[in-house]
Order: C-alpha cells, then sequence, then structure tokens
C-alpha cells in the first residue's frame, strides 16, 4: 500500500470546533488579502528602472499566477484536504516528497509572517515616527503585531476570518483609486524605451519576474484551511480563480497608473511610489492617508498568513510525521500549537536580523519566502499531472489533456521564476529545504506511530 493512503490526510474535524466557519467572501479575502501585501506598494519603484519591460513582466506573471491558481482549483475539487500544496503532494508523490513540500511550505510562511510584519511596521512608521526611531523600537512593533494577530486567531478561525474580509476591503480602496484616477492621466513617454536597462530585453522581463512573483505568493492560501471551509469542492476552487483575477487586475491597473504618472527617475529613487502618485493627484496630505492604507494592508496580508502558517503543520502532524500537539485543536477548534511556533519562529526571524534595518531585513525575508514557494508550485503542478493520470488509467473514458497541458505550462512557468529569482537565493532555498530530511528521520525515529 502506498505511504499515501494509509492515514487520512483531513481527519474529522474535533467535537466542538469552529469547522465550516468560512465562505466563500471570507476565503477569497482569504486569498487576495495574503496577495495584496506589502510588496505591490513598494514595486513600484523596484520596477521603475525596467521601464515597459516591466509591464511585460506584469502580463506574465499574472498569466503564470492564474495558471496555478487552476492548477490549485483543479486539486482542491479533487482533495479538499487541510494542508494545501503538502496534502497534494503527499497524496500524489508520497510520504518523504510531501513532507519536504510541507517543511518548504511552511518556512515560507512564517518567512513571510515576519518580512510583512517589518513592511508593516515600515508604513506604521510613517504616521508614528516614534516606532521606528531604532532598530530595537522597529524590531519590537514587528513582534508585537505578530502577536497580536496570534492572539486573535487563537481566540477562533471565524474572527480571523471577519478580521481578513474587513481589512481586505480597506487595503484594495487605495489601490482602486489611483487606479481609476491615474489611469486617465497616464503619460505614454513614461514606459519609453521599452528596455532602458544595458541588458536584453529577454533579462529585464526576467528579472522583473522575479520581482513581481513576491506579490502574487498567497495564491494557494485558499486551500490551506480547507478543514474550516464550506462546501470545499466548490468553494476553494472558485475563491481561488476568482482571487487571483482579482489580484492581478489590482496590480496590472495601479502599477500602471502608478508608473505612468510620476517620471520613472522620481519612482526610482522614491520609498513610497504610491504616496507619490496620490501627492500628484490628491497634493501633499494624500501621502498619510496611503501610508494608511498601506499599514492596513499589510495588517490584513499578517493576519493571513498567521492562520495559513499555523494550518501547514497541523495538516503534517495529522499525517504522523510532525509532534501530535500540532494536530490538536484547542476549545476554540483552532491549531493552538502551530500558531504559536510559527508565530514564534517568525518573530524569531524578525529580532534575528533586527539591526540590519527595515529594508535590507525586509528583503532577506521576501527572498527565502518567494523561493520556498516556488517549490511548492512546481510540485504542485506535477502533482495533479500525476493524479490525472491515476484517474485516467481507472477510468479510460476520462479526458486529461487539458489538465495535463495546464499543468505543463504552469510548471514551466515555475521554473523561469525560480531561475529569475537569482542564483543565491536558489542556493539559500535548496539547503534549508535539505535542512528539513534530519528532521523527518528524527520524527519518524521518535513517534511510535509514524511506522
Amino acid at each position: 500500500m502506498e505511504p499515501s493512503k494509509h492515514r487520512d490526510v483531513n481527519p474529522a474535524p474535533a467535537p466542538g470546533s469552529t469547522a465550516k466557519a468560512l465562505g466563500l467572501p471570507m476565503v477569497t479575502s482569504l486569498v487576495v488579502g495574503n496577495m495584496v501585501g506589502s510588496g505591490v506598494f513598494l514595486l513600484p519603484a523596484s520596477l521603475a528602472p525596467f521601464g515597459g519591460a516591466s509591464l511585460a513582466a506584469w502580463l506574465l506573471t499574472s498569466a503564470g499566477a492564474i495558471l496555478l491558481g487552476l492548477v490549485f482549483a483543479r486539486l482542491a475539487r479533487r482533495l479538499p484536504a487541510a494542508g494545501g500544496p503538502y496534502a497534494y503532494t503527499d497524496q500524489a508523490f508520497g510520504e518523504l516528497p510531501g513532507f519536504l513540500v510541507g517543511w518548504g511550505y511552511w518556512i515560507s510562511c512564517w518567512s513571510a509572517v515576519a518580512a510583512i510584519a517589518v513592511a508593516m511596521t515600515g508604513y506604521l512608521g510613517d504616521l508614528v515616527p516614534a516606532l521606528i526611531a531604532s532598530p530595537g523600537s522597529a524590531a519590537a512593533t514587528a513582534i508585537s503585531a505578530i502577536v497580536l494577530l496570534t492572539a486573535v486567531n487563537v481566540a477562533g478561525v471565524r474572527r480571523a476570518g471577519w478580521v481578513q474580509l474587513l481589512t481586505t476591503i480597506l487595503k484594495v480602496l487605495p489601490l482602486i483609486a489611483v487606479a481609476v484616477f491615474g489611469l486617465p492621466r497616464l503619460v505614454p513617454e513614461h514606459f519609453v524605451p521599452f528596455n532602458p536597462t544595458e541588458g536584453s530585453a529577454f533579462g529585464a522581463v526576467q528579472a522583473c519576474l522575479a520581482l513581481t512573483l513576491w506579490a502574487f505568493l498567497g495564491l494557494e492560501a485558499g486551500t490551506v484551511p480547507a478543514g474550516d471551509v464550506r462546501d470545499p469542492a466548490r468553494t476553494i476552487p472558485r475563491a481561488t480563480v476568482l482571487g487571483v483575477v482579482i489580484a492581478a487586475t489590482l496590480y496590472v491597473a495601479s502599477t500602471v497608473a502608478v508608473m505612468g504618472m510620476v517620471p520613472r527617475e522620481v519612482l526610482a529613487a522614491s520609498s513610497a511610489p504610491f504616496a507619490e502618485a496620490a501627492r500628484t493627484l490628491w497634493g501633499s496630505g494624500a501621502g498619510k492617508v496611503v501610508a494608511a492604507g498601506a499599514f492596513i494592508s499589510c495588517f490584513g496580508a499578517l493576519n493571513g498568513w498567521i492562520l495559513v502558517a499555523s494550518q501547514v503543520p497541523m495538516a503534517i502532524a495529522r499525517r504522523g510525521l510532525f509532534p501530535p500537539l500540532f494536530a490538536r485543536l484547542s476549545g476554540r477548534g483552532t491549531p493552538a500549537m502551530g500558531l504559536v511556533v510559527s508565530s514564534a519562529l517568525g518573530a524569531i526571524l524578525v529580532a534575528a536580523n533586527f539591526t540590519k534595518g527595515l529594508v535590507p531585513m525586509f528583503t532577506a525575508m521576501i527572498l527565502l519566502s518567494t523561493l520556498a514557494s516556488l517549490i511548492p508550485y512546481a510540485f504542485c503542478t506535477m502533482a495533479e499531472t500525476l493524479l490525472s493520470i491515476r484517474d485516467k488509467r481507472a477510468n479510460p473514458r476520462i479526458a486529461i489533456r487539458g489538465a495535463v497541458a495546464l499543468s505543463a505550462v504552469a510548471f514551466v512557468y515555475a521554473m523561469v521564476a525560480t531561475a529569475g529569482a537569482g542564483q543565491e537565493t536558489v542556493y539559500w532555498g535548496f539547503l534549508t529545504l535539505l535542512a528539513g530530511i534530519p528532521f523527518y528521520v528524527l520524527v519518524k525515529w521518535r513517534l511510535p506511530d509514524s511506522e
């Protein structure tokens, strides 16, 4: 018997749990909220040196994200189990590959928690400068935000879902406003020449792929807390595709508006590109409003990633590959151990890097989180292919060509995006993944029910 079939990857919730607390609006807001975080508010400045090539990268990344979203939608319909990428890889390839993907994805999640907390602190510091007056106070603010939202999630999944829905609505309003009012004032000359860099156009677009991808991390977020979703086989696929399309539309429209209003030289030197655009549209006072919107955006994304980060070790523990404490639900139906440990690791990451300053600390964390997500993405595309082949063998009348083609194109995109992340990022990401193997061996050795 294959190892992926000898245990239920999604056992019934404990009595009294708050399972099935999340409907389509909340799951969609989780997808959108986890993607629309800190990245989009900083990316116009990072993309400015690449000129019009960045627009091509946005379109390619949006298309790739939609393809990946469709793959996850198919997987969620096929296997509506908690754990997301871990559960799918485990089902397709078996125990060890599933564990490694789960391990890498978990690292990605709590690294994202740390990165978004740091970015949120930077935006909050624009409103209350005393909070970032020193590296120590900035780190303390970021860690306090992690602790606060961890407590919200421990209090109950539905409460966290309402926080996510509210902050998602609030965070997209500045992006919509900039896009609606900024696009009519777009200056086409700001996108000329297409490639202002000294390298090739392909190289410029590929470099932008690595940058824009961070903004789409979290597209699979709706698949992770499947045990708490009403009618997951229908709700999760719809929420995933809808969330990716909403985020992609917001990203492209708002970024084009910002780059079309603000000259490339000014934008490249700006630490708050959306604030620059807001000042162009509505005057100097608008910068503070945008800073507040960016803070809300990060706050909502932080809440969502804390929720997702706790679900991954819970799913792995239910499979017998993490300590059993991670599989237990609290009296409120939440994976309290996973919440506390994941958030603690994110807080430790902040504390260990606070002397670097906010921007270098943020950059290091998003690089780690990006690559740690790309590996699970690539595995999941091939998991869908393998599961489709198994279905075909069981029932020859099933048509799988469309599913296989979709998965193949999504896999190619994941590989290209991985290459665009850079050699150093791939190097550290691979070492981090390998570090999970001794932990797997230790758990198999120590847990009597893991054999």
